[in-house]
């Protein structure tokens, strides 16, 4: 169940699997984040809800209604 924006996330996981779950992990986000991957440090564009950072494969998701910053993109895991 979809309860506005209030929902809070313990972990990049349960973000992730939100996000596919409701559809949105392919959805183009309205400008793209930086994201300095937290397992490689490489630095890279986040395009889409669920994007995986090119060097190392570490999956990422923001749900829509915090896409609007990269403080809240969280870390699901490598090839997650």
């Amino acid at each position: 169940m979809h309860n506005g924006c209030s929902g809070a996330y313990e972990s990049g996981k349960q973000i992730v699997d939100k996000i596919r779950m409701m559809g949105f992990n392919a959805t183009p986000l309205a400008s793209a984040l930086e994201i300095d991957c937290s397992n490689c440090d490489n630095h890279f564009h986040m395009e889409i809800m669920e994007s995986q950072c090119p060097s190392c494969g570490m999956v990422y998701g923001v749900t829509p209604c915090h896409s609007h910053s990269s403080e809240f993109a969280k870390a699901a895991g490598v090839n997650y």
